[in-house]
């Protein structure tokens, strides 16, 4: 035999395939075995206890009956053989009497018969009655032809008398209780075991509801694809007062835990895809409007290498430098993002926001004389607010500027200045044409334009970066920035923590998000 096959046959792959039975078959096995153990003890005390009874009985009568005889003997003790007692009546039928002399010989020995005289034994049967003491004990013999019997001895002043009864009854009685308890334990091994079977198959469905249901959520296609509810193990089968209700319980909060996974996961690769999506966008932009510059830039150049008759010089050099500015300031922007975008820390400084929104309005009102500039001033507290002066003027300018740039000659541009409940507010509302709804979500977005919608005051201005730097700035600040339009009034509203209610580390924090 082969080392694999003995180990097939060790008692550990037998412990093995009884492990592989069924939760079921080894409870009813078990209870089986137990049932069958117990009724096995029940049934040998049981016997023993009326064995003991029955002898205790039995021995009782024989001990009346050797009494009787000895009394008998003891009228004629010269005569050692004398046996004629036994013709008295009341002696039990099958009842053994024997004679013995000094040494524990038998020297007679007879049976009482039903209406007969008493009949010796023979040598065989009187062999069977040798070797018992006269101390009053009881012995069980077996007399050839007689069976069974229950003996004992007793002596009365040297008058010797052996007495015994059939044990016959007794043992009918034991075997008959064997029978019927072996029955009685069989009916009810059979009925117990198929109210258990059925109890147990019951008692076990929620567990096998719990387990179907495990088996369904295993075979769900996890790895791929969008999230779908997962089955659930049904309400009734998560009662915390069962062990299987612990179990379905226990399974629901783990398809609670996978499925919150799996959402989260599914959100991730989302933001992913639409990071990736912005940054190629980004990069698009970025390099058309970059192009653009150094493409006129680039004309320019060769027309001045091919002669002077094809182009004015200062004309060309004018539009060079107009165009080199206009790429200065677009990767100055881009730069500004960045820096925003790695948490780099602003300059802190006490920043009276009326004073800086007044600067902002009277720097519009040069630039765009076509326009109705207004400042209001509703200020509860000393509008200060700790943060970077440039980059707050920068963001006031932006949004000055975009009302300019994007509303005709005409319209009213309001600044509001509010210093409320520990905020900061600027308001920029304008009521030009307004913005578009499905560009709202994405307003603060970089390289978002509207030109197909919002008129632009100077063509070619304009680089889609205005807003971005605004929102940047803003939440660089510990702010917020919100905007509502429509059409004959748009308002953006920045707001900022006063200096009282600023931490000391709000200026270096910045949304990783804006860049994406």
């Amino acid at each position: 035999m082969s080392i694999r096959e003995a180990r097939g046959h060790s008692p550990r792959g037998n412990r093995s395939r009884f492990g592989g039975r069924s939760l079921r078959t080894r409870l009813l096995l078990f209870i089986t075995v137990v049932l069958v153990a117990v009724c096995a003890a029940m049934a040998v005390t049981t016997v023993f206890a009326q064995r003991a009874y029955l002898l205790g009985n039995l021995d009782d009568r024989v001990t009346n009956a050797a009494e009787r005889s000895l009394g008998g003997a003891s009228l004629h003790p010269e005569l050692g053989g004398d046996l004629t007692f036994l013709n008295e009546n009341g002696h039990p039928a099958g009842m053994l009497a024997a004679r013995l002399d000094a040494d524990g010989k038998v020297v007679a020995a007879a049976t009482v018969g039903q209406d007969a005289p008493p009949r010796s034994l023979g040598k065989a049967q009187t062999a069977a009655l040798s070797g018992i003491g006269t101390d009053g004990s009881f012995h069980t013999r077996t007399v050839p032809g007689l069976g069974v019997y229950r003996i004992t001895t007793l002596d009365n002043n040297g008058v010797r008398v052996l007495t015994g009864l059939p044990m016959g009854d007794v043992q009918d009685m034991i075997s008959g209780l064997v029978v019927v308890e072996a029955a009685v334990a069989a009916a009810g091994l059979a009925v117990a075991g198929c109210v258990c079977a059925v109890v147990i198959r019951r008692q076990l469905r929620p567990l096998g509801r719990v387990a179907a249901t495990a088996v369904e959520v295993s075979h769900a296609p996890l790895c791929r694809g969008e999230v779908t509810a997962l089955t659930r193990v049904p309400e009734r089968d998560t009662d915390p007062g069962s062990e299987a209700g612990q179990v379905g319980a226990a399974l629901n909060r783990m398809i609670d835990h996978v499925e919150s996974s799996l959402a989260e996961r599914q959100r991730g690769e989302e933001r992913v895809r639409r990071s990736e999506e912005r940054m190629r966008r980004f990069l698009a932009d970025a390099s058309h409007e970059l192009r653009t510059p150094l493409a006129s830039i680039a004309g320019y150049a060769e027309l001045m290498n091919r002669g002077t008759d094809r182009i004015e010089p200062g004309l060309a050099w004018r539009r060079v430098t107009a165009e080199s500015t206009r790429m200065t300031g677009l990767v100055e922007d881009l730069l500004l993002l960045a820096r925003l975008d790695e948490g780099r820390p602003l300059q802190s400084a006490e920043v009276d926001l009326a004073a800086l929104v007044a600067e902002a309005v009277w720097d519009a009102r040069a630039a765009g004389s076509g326009h109705d500039w207004q400042l209001e001033l509703l200020l509860d507290d000393l509008p200060l607010v700790l943060g970077d002066e440039a980059r707050l003027h920068q963001v006031v300018a932006n949004l000055l500027a975009n009302a300019r740039v994007h509303t005709p000659p005409g319209t009213s541009v309001v600044a509001v200045v509010e210093a409320r409940h520990g905020l900061g507010t600027i308001r920029v509302r304008d009521d030009g044409p307004g913005i578009p709804p499905d560009l709202l979500p994405t307003v603060f977005e970089r390289f978002t334009r509207a030109d197909t919608s919002r008129a632009r005051a100077t063509a070619g201005t304009g680089s889609g970066l205005g807003l971005a730097i605004v929102s940047a700035i803003t939440a660089a600040h510990g702010g917020r920035i919100d905007v509502h339009s429509a059409p004959g009034r748009t308002e953006f509203t920045v707001e900022l923590p006063l200096a009282g209610d600023l931490g000391a580390d709000t200026l270096t924090w910045s949304p990783r998000a804006s860049l994406l």
